[in-house]
């Protein structure tokens, strides 16, 4: 069965080497040594992600990738992404409070950002 096996998020990009400009140099991922055609994998810690160029880029409105954190990492990952040039997005919840662009939620704290096609992002505790 399916659930036996590895998976991993893949997102649709315009642009490969833009998609390189904001993955490594703004959120600082480093792509792995696999052989991908005309896409990047990069690493994370339990896995990785895919990007690769389609037409579809950046159709997708719901979150594509989340990135889980410790509590203690959180609020200097937000403010690394800040000062890299990140711009977060609010919008309506059924429950917890913005400010300044993080939603918390209980012991929940969050972010949700996109990369240049649109594609959203989430960090978030865990």
């Amino acid at each position: 069965m399916l659930s036996a096996h590895s998976a991993i998020p893949v997102l649709a990009v315009t642009d490969i080497d833009r998609a390189h400009a904001f993955y490594e140099g703004t959120l600082g991922f480093k792509p792995t040594d696999d052989d991908i055609p005309e896409g990047v994998l990069y690493s994370t810690a339990n896995g990785g992600f895919l990007v690769y160029p389609s037409s579809f880029a950046g159709t997708n409105k719901a979150t594509g990738i989340s990135f889980q954190l410790p509590a203690d990492a959180f609020d200097s990952e937000v403010a690394t992404l800040r000062s890299a040039g990140v711009e977060f997005q609010t919008f309506d919840v059924p429950e917890g409070e913005w400010v300044d662009g993080v939603l918390t939620a209980g012991s929940m704290k969050a972010v949700w950002f996109a990369d240049p096609d649109g594609n959203i992002l989430n960090v978030e505790t865990n």
